[in-house]
């Protein structure tokens, strides 16, 4: 199987050069830079058991030919439009895009540019990073990719795909479930990135607070309750390591729109919050700790805009 990967930063760099490391026939398409940095040093990846470095396949946009069997896509909602035109190119009658963002509003993008039977469900749950040295690094000991068919017809195809990351050191599956699961995500990743940007915090200082856990715990409720009212209720068991996450004492965890935020650059409010709070609005479900992170997130992109512009 002939695999792209868009990109090679902390995501499709660590899953892509996971796939490389495996000896599976994978290239990334990048831009200039990038490419003479891994020309350079190969592609570096650091996790917290191990460091190993390939010299992978690597295609510029201009030289992208329609002969892949799967596209890796990860980058962020924001980027979305200028992702499907670099991989555009690439897209055959039989190629498959796995799409690795985060919240839902891209699948319908996606399937308007390219047909729903080319796009299958997907998403990842990884901490990493590139470094201005251009290694990926991985935070975390977290590396779990999961993607899935949406139409019959795409069953062969997502098979295909496992059997190319059977030999990676990730944890990955097929899932027969892959739209629950990615609604699953949603549900979690809006009530982390809600609560961490809204308190500026981590889970951990989060919860030392007054009535912090109550809040955490209240946006939990409402984000699954959105999920079931959306017709994809969260299972027993994702709900119960999903509050176990979310309660943990002295975690530091916190969501990448977190970190986005205090480096002052753009972030996915109207795909990940924004998105939620109108389904809550739609489904009749609680919105008002939703309606608080959503405002105290634009407030941020309207500041952030007015200072560009100064």
């Amino acid at each position: 199987m002939k695999i792209l990967v868009l990109g090679a930063g902390g995501t499709g760099g660590y899953f892509g050069g996971r796939l490389a490391e495996a000896g599976a026939d994978v290239t990334f398409l990048v831009r200039e830079k990038r490419a003479a940095q891994i020309r350079a040093n190969g592609l570096v990846v650091e996790s917290l058991k191990d460091r190993f470095v390939v010299q992978p396949k690597i295609v510029l946009a201009a030289d992208v030919r329609p002969e892949y069997d799967a596209v890796l896509l990860s980058c962020k909602a924001f980027d979305l439009q200028s992702a499907i035109d670099s991989i555009r190119p690439a897209v055959a009658e039989s190629t498959l895009i796995v799409p690795l963002l985060n919240g839902m509003t891209h699948l319908d993008a996606l399937d308007q540019a390219f047909g729903k039977n080319r796009v299958l469900g997907g998403l990842c749950q990884i901490a990493a990073t590139l470094a201005p040295d251009g290694t990926v690094k991985s935070m975390m000991d977290a590396h779990l990719i999961i993607w899935g068919a949406r139409l019959p017809g795409q069953a062969e195809g997502a098979a295909r795909l496992g059997e190319a990351f059977a030999a990676t050191k990730v944890d990955w599956r097929v899932s027969d479930r892959i739209i629950a699961e990615m609604w699953e995500k949603v549900a979690f990743l809006c009530t982390l990135a809600s609560m961490t940007c809204l308190m500026r915090a981590s889970v951990g200082d989060i919860l030392a607070a007054p009535d912090g856990r109550k809040l955490m715990l209240s946006m939990f409720d409402a984000c699954s309750a959105i999920a079931g009212k959306a017709g994809h209720p969260v299972s027993a068991a994702f709900d119960e390591r999903a509050r176990k996450v979310l309660q943990t004492d002295n975690s530091t965890l916190t969501a990448s729109m977190l970190r986005d935020l205090e480096a002052g650059g753009p972030v996915e409010a109207d795909h990940i919050v924004g998105y939620m709070l109108g389904k809550a609005r739609e489904l009749e479900v609680d919105d008002r700790l939703l309606t608080v992170a959503y405002t105290h997130l634009k407030a941020y992109e309207q500041r952030r805009a007015r200072m560009r512009q100064a």
